[in-house]
């Protein structure tokens, strides 16, 4: 029976580091303010003109491809999640093939939100067990540094969010011990407003963006910090515990957890109802703040390269973001 396994991994963040401290210039806020809140020390964005969220994923692609000693065009498959492309359409995945010159391949465009490179890599497991493909591209890159509002009026929002860019090289694998063991996708669309950004919709009278959609705020992000708290951290347990349920493990079992890095409050609640030490979860929010489909990848590469991940060991990524969307891989090193 043919399994899937993750064979290389990359990340790419931009060189601009932006501190608490520098969000003072643009807002009312402070490092002891966003700390409490947030967890966040710093975060990455982009530069204009030097980097787009297409050369991002290209950068955090090539990594992984060299990690798996693979030349791009060994790739069967591009799965790429983001909620932030480079345009409307069409999609980053076909900017970032075209840059890994794969012409001729297949591109897939998630937008999951922050659950989008879990989905994506539940994509890739599929077509890889059915045969259909042997070696897939799974990126999340997201550069929302560029759309957030900036002032006192925005800063809840704005303080979260990063820029920066993960991949991982899934191939197919005969070892039933090493490989991902299942993946699991939720949703839940009757709480879409309560994390969203209106505009551009198409479902408008007139063109897609207009002067007055930008003054009347629907290009900003809309968070209900309330309710986004209460369902997250209950969805990110549930969901844990079916990728456990489903494979006959224990929460003991977990070698390590790395979660989407939404908010250190939720990974902290989570991580205690769960029981599990601080050293069985992943967190590097505090260096990136929130990168929407890239904090898994990223935070993912880091923990390998640290040591975190040796073969054999049970690993668990977990994500709740916009949509309502929830999902969970578990993977056998």
């Amino acid at each position: 029976m043919t399994y899937s396994t993750i064979t290389g991994l990359g990340f790419y963040v931009p060189q601009n580091v932006v501190t608490n401290s520098d969000l003072t210039q643009y807002m009312e806020t402070s490092d002891q303010w966003i700390q409490e809140r947030t967890g966040i020390k710093q975060r990455r964005y982009f530069t204009y003109g030097k980097e787009t969220n297409a050369s991002m994923a290209t950068a955090a692609s090539r990594m992984a491809l060299d990690r798996a000693n693979l030349q791009p065009s060994e790739v069967d498959l591009i799965v790429f999640a983001t909620i932030t492309p480079d345009y409307f359409f069409p999609g980053s995945a076909f900017l970032m093939q075209r840059e890994l010159g794969l012409e001729g391949i297949g591109v897939i465009d998630i937008r999951n939100q922050c659950s989008g490179f879990v989905y994506a890599l539940s994509i890739a497991d599929q077509f890889i067990k059915t045969d259909m493909y042997k070696t897939i591209l799974v990126v999340g890159s997201e550069i929302q540094s560029s759309w957030i509002d900036k002032s006192t009026e925005g800063r809840n929002v704005a303080v979260i969010f990063g820029d920066g860019a993960g991949a991982a090289v899934v191939q197919a694998t005969n070892d039933p011990e090493h490989r991902i063991l299942s993946t699991h996708l939720h949703a839940d669309g009757r709480y879409a407003e309560d994390l969203f950004v209106k505009e551009p919709g198409s479902s408008r009278p007139g063109r897609a963006a207009t002067k007055e959609m930008i003054d009347e705020g629907g290009f900003d992000v809309v968070m209900n910090g309330n309710a986004v708290f209460k369902h997250a951290v209950v969805r990110f347990s549930e969901v844990i515990n079916e990728s456990l349920d489903a494979n006959g493990f224990k929460t003991d079992d977990i070698s390590l957890l790395v979660p989407h890095q939404a908010n250190i409050r939720i990974s902290e609640y989570v991580r205690q109802q769960m029981g599990l030490a601080e050293t069985q979860v992943v967190n590097n929010i505090h260096k990136y703040g929130n990168t929407t489909a890239a904090s898994i990848p990223i935070a993912l590469t880091e923990a390998y390269d640290e040591g975190r991940i040796k073969p054999g060991d049970l690993i668990c990524l977990a994500a709740f973001g916009s949509g309502f969307t929830w999902a969970s891989a578990l993977i056998r090193w």
